[in-house]
């Protein structure tokens, strides 16, 4: 249904407009972003003669919030060019323009009164048929519908995007009392499928889903805090991850957010609310008041409740102390409660062990999060159509690791229950009554199928058959071989998955030996294998620390035996006689590359961090990375009388400087990923298009790919590129150990001491990989690199 949204239009080119409009295009729409006309002039355009009748003037907004976007960190963009999709202009010339569009999005500022008269606008222009829909943190929909025909409100609709559209899984799509159901539908499925978005229905009440839970939440905490005396620090401390949160917490959030907004959003509730109980929770703390007079609002103010400084020293972060209103460096909190969250795994864990202390900080724990799911649970119904669906909200759209529901059931339903109401706090009448039928848990799984409770009964949670569960089909005992890093898995179809779940999905022996045994199980009874996993990033790379500690003893042989295996596993990959697709997620860096490139196809999530950064770690890709990436412009310039040169020049600073993507559109400009790589935008069907993908292969005849030689540049193109490093070590770009490395790494993907244009075979540039690597890995250098890795999680120059 959504092939017919090829084309939109914005309205409202702020920062979240343009945002918007930067997601739209990567999702392929063509956009119209439009603005209002100026009633000044700049300096410049004075300067340069210009009148406010040019047409350069009167689009100046929408034109300069285009321009910006590149420069945007991080960027809205998947990759620059798709900034090529957007044509700016302005309303009182262009609005003509919306009756060419499939979807109109409105993005002006929160004022009811500006929306309503910009929507009287739109429909002076807008033809039946196409969608609009207002982009709004908590205005009534039908409020802002109010005086339109019946025919144009039957198309008009919410769509809240979360800050920034990009990176923000969820979208909110809010009916109004007259949209029809299936332009709803439309919509939901568009921000699916084509936006690659986690989509709720929001019932129209103020700030729908996840702003009302968040802000009630965060209030909260600040009115707790005021209450039993705690810092900014402390709060954040217990709010954070160690309570299945973001890094941000509380304050840090405030502070990305702005309190100005934060204001206005919590304001929103306490005008609209009938519940005085709500008004008093919604009440904004003095102490909010007398940061916003003062214009600390924020990070985009300079500060907020944190401030960061430069010093001699670096940088430094300060904390607001809320007595004096004076700034002092933050500190890090610890407790017995907080070091036990902290060890622990997963949200459900780490929160039971916040809880289960007998320090202050897990009496402050308890005092926000009981507050929190009292409130969620008091106020589902009302906003939302199940509890489920206010899970995902507050999952996708404050990142928290568990939904309110999921993490009661976590901390025990009827323990925490009873404690609630031991200590005073009303716990709701429906919890009580579901608690009192015999029931222990809002959610249950039975035979892989999850159930929520709704209306007094377990409900089952619907997913569209695009969805992919490994966990689920696991639990339906579909795992058909297994080890501690890797399982094999029959996702239907006569497909077979390779799943990792090693820590981190590192790749060791264990994942190595389960790929050939997969290998071996698909050739016998499977058409097809995909590599694809749930963890929260694809895979990281191999296991430093296994190469580490047998560097470090010297045992050579062992690390030659695991650096044979690791290439001689990804040949039969490459040489298998069935179909093989990878969909890599996120970070997939090093080896996880490796793994991917010998694939007859990628379908890559659009959001994938993709590139090999051994370099970071004082090595060189000898996974066969060198060699694919040398065979691939081979392939690329099969014509003798080509330079390839410039091609390999350009691998060679992407390998050499651990150049990883910014998304998957960046990586086939990189040349990670090929033209014919598929990119999936919704990381939810990832599995599922790329189950698609080997069905494909398997049915059209499919062939192995055969063995190929691959031409070189040689010695004399081997001098090139170590010539360019040169440059760069005495320009103090790099350091002498990255001298040594990119030598090494010149040898090997210029074919080594070979004339130039010689054709070698793919096992030749192998050797060469393992080589190099194994006389890295004897680096002193190299191994403090590993081990700075292994204790920093970042890169060390030395």
């Amino acid at each position: 249904m959504t092939a017919n949204i090829t084309k939109a239009a914005v309205i409202g080119s702020g920062v979240m407009g343009a945002s918007i409009a930067a997601h739209l295009a990567n999702a392929g729409l063509s956009v119209l972003l439009l603005d209002i006309v100026p009633t000044l002039l700049t300096p410049e355009e004075e300067a340069r003669g210009l009148t406010l009748a040019h047409p350069e003037v009167r689009s100046r907004l929408a034109a300069g919030a285009l321009a910006k976007l590149p420069g945007i960190k991080p960027s809205p963009l998947y990759d620059d060019s798709l900034a090529s999709l957007i044509t700016p202009g302005n309303i009182d010339d262009h609005l003509d323009r919306i009756g060419e569009v499939d979807w109109v999005i409105e993005v002006v500022m929160e004022n009811l009164a500006i929306k309503q008269e910009l929507l009287r606008k739109i429909e002076s222009r807008w033809k039946p048929g196409i969608i609009v829909s207002s982009n709004t943190s908590g205005i009534s929909i039908h409020a802002m519908a109010e005086g339109r025909s019946e025919a144009f409100k039957s198309h008009f609709l919410g769509t809240h995007f979360f800050n920034p559209p990009r990176y923000m899984k969820l979208l909110e799509v809010i009916p109004g009392e007259s949209t029809d159901s299936d332009i709803v539908s439309r919509i939901v499925e568009c921000g699916e499928r084509t936006l690659g978005k986690g989509v709720v229905i929001a019932k129209d009440t103020p700030n729908f889903i996840a702003n009302r839970i968040g802000t009630y939440g965060l209030l909260a905490a600040m009115q707790i805090m005021e209450e039993k005396g705690f810092t900014v620090d402390e709060v954040d401390a217990v709010t954070g991850p160690a309570m299945g949160r973001p890094k941000s917490a509380t304050f840090r959030t405030l502070d990305l957010v702005g309190l100005d907004t934060f204001v206005h959003v919590a304001n929103n509730v306490a005008e609209r609310t009938g519940s005085q109980a709500e008004k008093t929770a919604f009440a904004l703390p003095q102490v909010l008041k007398d940061m916003v007079e003062r214009g600390w609002i924020g990070e985009k103010a300079g500060g907020g409740f944190y401030k960061k400084i430069k010093g001699e020293q670096g940088s430094e972060i300060l904390s607001l102390d809320l007595g004096t209103m004076t700034y002092a460096k933050s500190r890090r909190i610890t407790s017995a409660s907080l070091e036990a969250a902290r060890a622990a795994k997963g949200a459900g864990s780490k929160t039971k062990a916040l809880l289960g202390g007998k320090d202050r900080y897990s009496g402050l724990a308890w005092e926000i999060l009981k507050q929190t799911l009292v409130y969620a649970a008091e106020r589902a119904n009302e906003i939302a159509g199940s509890i489920a669906d206010v899970d995902k909200a507050m999952k996708w759209g404050f990142s928290w690791e568990r939904g309110p529901f999921e993490l009661w059931d976590e901390i025990g339903l009827i323990p925490s229950a009873a404690r609630m109401e031991a200590e005073g706090t009303a716990v709701p009448a429906w919890v009580k009554d579901w608690i009192a039928a015999g029931n222990s848990s809002f959610y249950r799984q039975e035979a892989g199928v999850s159930f929520y409770v709704h209306e007094g009964r377990y409900r089952q949670e619907e997913q569209p058959p695009e969805i992919i569960s490994l966990a689920r089909l696991k639990q339906q005992n579909r795992v058909i071989l297994g080890n501690s890093g890797a399982s094999l898995i029959d996702v239907g179809s006569g497909v077979a998955c390779l799943e990792f779940h090693s820590p981190n999905n590192a790749i060791g022996a264990d994942i190595l030996m389960m790929i050939q045994q997969s290998v071996e199980e698909v050739r016998r009874n499977y058409d097809a294998l995909i590599i694809a996993n749930e963890g929260r990033n694809f895979c990281v790379g191999a296991n430093i620390m296994l190469l580490l500690m047998e560097a470090q003893d010297e045992e050579w042989d062992e690390v030659d035996h695991i650096i044979r295996l690791f290439q001689d596993t990804m040949m039969k990959l490459k040489h298998f006689e069935k179909p093989v697709v990878a969909a890599p997620h996120r970070m997939t860096l090093g080896g996880g590359v490796e793994v991917c490139l010998p694939a007859d196809e990628v379908c890559a999530n659009a959001e994938t961090y993709y590139g090999l950064v051994e370099v970071g770690v004082g090595l060189i890709p000898a996974g066969g990375g060198c060699k694919e990436m040398a065979l691939r412009i081979s392939q690329a310039h099969p014509q003798p009388e080509i330079d390839l040169q410039p091609y390999v020049n350009e691998m060679y600073m992407n390998i050499g400087m651990a150049k990883v993507s910014t998304s998957a559109h960046d990586a086939k400009r990189l040349g990670y990923l090929r033209p014919s790589d598929r990119i999936v935008a919704n990381q939810d069907y990832l599995i599922h298009e790329a189950k698609q993908s080997a069905v494909r292969l398997a049915q059209s005849g499919y062939r192995a790919a055969r063995p190929e030689k691959i031409r070189v540049i040689g010695e004399d193109g081997k001098a090139v590129l170590k010539l360019g490093a040169i440059a760069m070590k005495q320009s103090g770009t790099i350091s002498d150990h990255d001298l040594l490395i990119a030598g090494k790494l010149a040898h090997v993907i210029s074919g080594g001491s070979v004339p130039a244009g010689t054709m070698v075979t793919e096992q030749y540039l192998l050797d060469l990989e393992r080589e190099a690597f194994l006389s890295l890995c004897g680096e002193p250098k190299t191994q403090h690199r590993m081990q700075h890795m292994l204790a920093k999680g970042k890169a060390l120059r030395n």
